[in-house]
């Protein structure tokens, strides 16, 4: 059985495995549908939990579409702008709702799908992710001082399972972490909706 600081090492380890799909792997022809999951399949398995699991299929893109997150492929085909939407669906899908995807992704999709001047999909995509090296060594950092912590944990014990005690205080830190990020995240999309719904507006204008 590995110890706690084993368990770490193999975290750093697949954190520096891992990347974003850069927008030049993007293919600049249309695909059709298996084409898309192949490609999704191919560039995401390090993230996926298990081989066994999906990263996306058939029936979660027509979803995607049918609940506005995506925009309809034309005669069947899925442009680029459509795998980099469904590149940011893929991260936010496990951590938030689809309404609360959908309420985000509307301007983006709105503004700047297929869009001929101005910013368009792959000019965000490619900005919000050239923070990427920054933020996984800020990530780092933060995952190396929560072990720490955890290891000043059940200092005083001679239980036997000691080890397993601080395991679960570092996953608790961690998954405090994610509780408090998810909340903040779901009070900016609630303001957001709030400030874009037609009553919102109306209340406003009488002001």
């Amino acid at each position: 059985m590995k110890n706690n600081s084993e368990r770490l090492s193999d975290i750093l380890s697949w954190l520096d495995s891992i990347s974003y799909i850069k927008t030049e792997k993007i293919p600049e022809v249309d695909l059709y549908m298996d084409q898309v999951t192949s490609f999704m399949e191919e560039h995401l398995k390090k993230t996926k939990r298990s081989p066994e699991d999906k990263a996306l299929t058939k029936t979660m893109i027509n979803n995607y579409a049918k609940n506005r997150l995506l925009p309809a492929p034309v005669r069947k085909k899925y442009s680029k702008e459509h795998i980099l939407l469904l590149l940011f669906i893929y991260y936010y899908k496990n951590l938030l709702s689809i309404g609360d995807i959908e309420q985000l992704f509307r301007p983006v999709t709105e503004q700047h799908f297929n869009a001929e001047e101005g910013l368009n999909l792959s000019d965000i995509y490619e900005e919000v992710f050239s923070h990427e090296a920054l933020q996984m060594e800020h990530l780092k950092e933060d995952i190396r001082a929560k072990f720490e912590d955890s290891r000043l944990t059940f200092a005083d014990t001679d239980s036997e399972d000691k080890e397993y005690l601080q395991l679960f205080a570092f996953i608790s830190e961690l998954s405090f972490d994610v509780y408090l990020k998810k909340h903040m995240i779901e009070m900016l999309i609630d303001e957001l909706r709030e400030e874009t719904t037609p009553d919102s507006k109306t209340k406003k204008s009488k002001k």
